[in-house]
């Protein structure tokens, strides 16, 4: 193990950048720390776990009772959800959100950016993807750049000889002071699936709020969004392209206390804001092409 972590950081470590290391559960992670931001990437998954602009509180939730499993993502973070979105669907025995947030990742890029930044590219290329859980030949890339914003980039290649139909997302957790004081701004007249009520089809009235369970599917909306959390004097940006739906959840205290992985009041201090193609905006992709969804985080004082 030293011996592959001394080469991954000769390849790819930056000195006063990146460097990889093993955390006390012998998962590798790569840590960033440049003049504008610190972050840490789980190479199991993909899965961004922090990022703390310089000056500011951590923008990225994770649980106090996460952890890493081969099984399942972390709770937080940044879980990737590919190449479907909830239950696969024609195979419900296939595992919920796919198998991307659960395999290994290579390393296959790094680079200091002229602007101080730093990114890393992973990649899950064709040959790691087993033919029963996708048959048809395709990759995926996932670029992670940290800097004064956060830029996520997810982008699939199809490398067979017909069109593929996936469906995705960025699934994104958000610290926040106190859900019941938090609001997101964007979404106004958009239409949602209410997967709380029998996903029944609804259109947003105002800012989304929340006193309740919330978990929502915003379809044919490729609008940015805003969280605004006045006790920690912030607004969150989320700026979106290759995205045509937006997931909202928090799942409040009855689920939260249900999940193993997370503390029964964890719900107050997160929120996932989800950057997809999900439901009827799955993304059908033309033989020989690529389709990219991107997501960018900004820190502005409220």
């Amino acid at each position: 193990m030293t011996n592959w972590m001394n080469a991954l950081n000769e390849q790819f470590g930056i000195d006063n950048a990146l460097v990889f290391e093993t955390d006390e559960n012998g998962e590798t992670v790569a840590l960033i720390n440049n003049c504008h931001a610190s972050a840490a990437i789980a190479l199991q998954g993909a899965q961004l776990i922090s990022w703390v602009p310089n000056e500011h509180k951590p923008v990225i939730w994770l649980s106090s009772g996460a952890t890493p499993s081969a099984e399942k993502p972390m709770r937080g973070g940044v879980p990737i959800c590919w190449p479907w979105f909830g239950a696969h669907p024609s195979h419900p025995e296939l595992p919920a959100h796919g198998f991307a947030r659960t395999s290994h990742w290579h390393l296959i890029h790094s680079a200091a950016l002229a602007d101080g930044s730093t990114a890393i590219t992973l990649e899950l290329s064709s040959d790691q993807i087993p033919a029963h859980l996708w048959p048809q030949p395709l990759s995926l890339q996932y670029r992670i750049t940290v800097g004064q914003t956060l830029m996520v980039e997810l982008i699939t290649h199809n490398r067979g000889v017909s069109e593929i139909t996936i469906s995705e997302a960025l699934h994104t957790y958000f610290s926040v002071s106190d859900i019941r004081n938090i609001t997101v701004e964007g979404l106004d007249g958009c239409h949602y699936l209410d997967k709380v009520d029998n996903i029944q089809r609804k259109q947003q009235k105002g800012d989304v709020v929340f006193n309740s369970e919330v978990d929502r599917i915003y379809v044919d909306t490729s609008a940015d969004c805003t969280i605004k959390d006045p006790l920690y004097a912030r607004q969150i940006h989320i700026r979106k392209e290759g995205s045509r739906s937006t997931v909202i959840w928090n799942p409040w205290l009855e689920k939260s206390i249900q999940m193993s992985d997370m503390d029964d009041h964890d719900y107050l201090n997160m929120v996932c804001i989800e950057s997809a193609n999900a439901a009827h905006n799955a993304t059908v992709i033309p033989a020989g092409e690529t389709h990219r969804l991107m997501a960018r985080y900004r820190i502005e004082p409220l």
